[in-house]
């Protein structure tokens, strides 16, 4: 069995006990994981005595109360947020405010249980926190440990949509034993919830089906000259009923007809990712361009949007897989993590480019650079 080391960080001392009594036998299994996790206990009164803990026994997971004697919970999460600890917080107190949530949620708390609580709660909430612990670092590897690892982590993913399923099922049998009442007004927030997963399962879908084929299937025989012009305007014609949601304007400009040796299905991966990026993290009644250009040897692409942006900071792992980024403003945006690293690729397997520019508040362009020699794909 693998030993997670947990450290319980409250200044009341039944507190302690109590989570080191429910978690000295507990142990987590799920059927991707390698083996059993079981946890080691560590306890710490003040947020001073915490951070000596993190320190000297550098903890897995933290079970942090907010109200300390001394520096506050929040403060021990900003030390660890600080030092980029891979380390998993959940905040334990009876005292957090919707100011206390916000901050602790920005410095990477994961989960909020509330005093009091009762073992099963308090074991949930660690199968949850082990199972994202474990995510994180199988997500780290990927970079290193070649193929093995990331079809791994793909079923791990496929794992992931049993809890969207679970949700709604459980507003189903709610609806099945009238809980709320008898009409089905009563159930129009657990519809849209349940709705909302539905969509958040077959994006995830689309671009796990995405992220496989352009990994595993052979392109012989289906290479063929692609009007790019066509492929854009099937993209906004497909992102069209959201764009005008958002009162969105999207807008195709044509300077040079280009065509490509290609597959078609590719080009729509690229295009349908970044065209629905383009109003997805736009502004309401924002604008997104698309111009399509032909040079001598390449066809240029660019993708403009006046959105909410992204910082210098992320855009460094903006291309990689699995990695969303997180903010106030991207909060209550749906997505996998995986679209644009699927744009990448298949924009490496034509032996293209694509780049980003990006100023918060602002806007985004990104720009792909195709050549229009043909090419083998294999």
């Amino acid at each position: 069995m693998a030993v997670l080391k947990v450290l319980v960080i409250d200044d009341e001392p039944g507190i302690r006990s109590g989570v080191i009594r429910i978690l000295r036998d507990f142990h987590v299994t799920y059927p991707f994981m390698d083996e059993d996790y079981t946890f080691e206990l560590i306890e710490a009164p003040t947020g001073e005595d915490g951070i000596e803990k993190i320190e000297n026994d550098k903890p897995d997971i933290i079970l942090l109360d907010n109200k300390l004697p001394g520096i506050q919970g929040v403060d021990v999460l900003e030390y660890i947020h600080t030092k980029k600890y891979d380390i998993v917080v959940a905040m334990i107190t009876s005292y957090a405010s919707l100011d206390v949530a916000i901050r602790a949620t920005r410095d990477g708390a994961t989960d909020f249980i509330p005093k009091p609580f009762t073992p099963q709660e308090l074991k949930s909430s660690i199968e949850n926190i082990t199972k994202q612990l474990y995510l994180r670092r199988i997500t780290r590897r990927l970079t290193v440990e070649g193929k093995q690892i990331r079809y791994q982590f793909l079923s791990v993913l496929s794992h992931e949509l049993k809890a969207p399923l679970n949700a709604i099922e459980g507003y189903l049998r709610m609806m099945q034993g009238k809980e709320m009442g008898d009409r089905i007004d009563d159930y129009a927030d657990q519809i849209d919830r349940s709705l909302q997963r539905i969509q958040g399962m077959r994006n995830l879908i689309m671009d796990l089906l995405d992220f496989t084929k352009i990994r595993l299937e052979k392109k012989e025989g289906r290479i063929q000259p692609v009007d790019l012009a066509e492929v854009a305007r099937g993209a906004i014609v497909t992102v069209q009923p959201y764009a005008i949601q958002m009162e969105v304007t999207i807008n195709l400009e044509i300077r040079s007809g280009a065509i490509i040796n290609a597959d078609p299905a590719d080009m729509e991966i690229i295009f349908n990712n970044l065209v629905s990026n383009a109003v997805k993290y736009n502004k309401v009644g924002g604008r997104a361009d698309i111009t399509i250009d032909s040079k001598d040897n390449e066809v240029v692409i660019s993708f403009s949007d006046t959105g909410i942006g992204i910082k210098n900071s992320d855009l460094e792992n903006l291309f990689t897989e699995f990695v969303r980024i997180k903010n106030d403003k991207t909060r209550n945006i749906t997505g996998s993590g995986l679209g644009l690293s699927i744009v990448k690729k298949v924009v490496q397997l034509y032996f293209g480019t694509i780049s980003v520019e990006s100023t918060p508040d602002v806007g985004t362009v990104f720009t792909v650079r195709l050549p229009k020699k043909p090419v083998t794909i294999s």
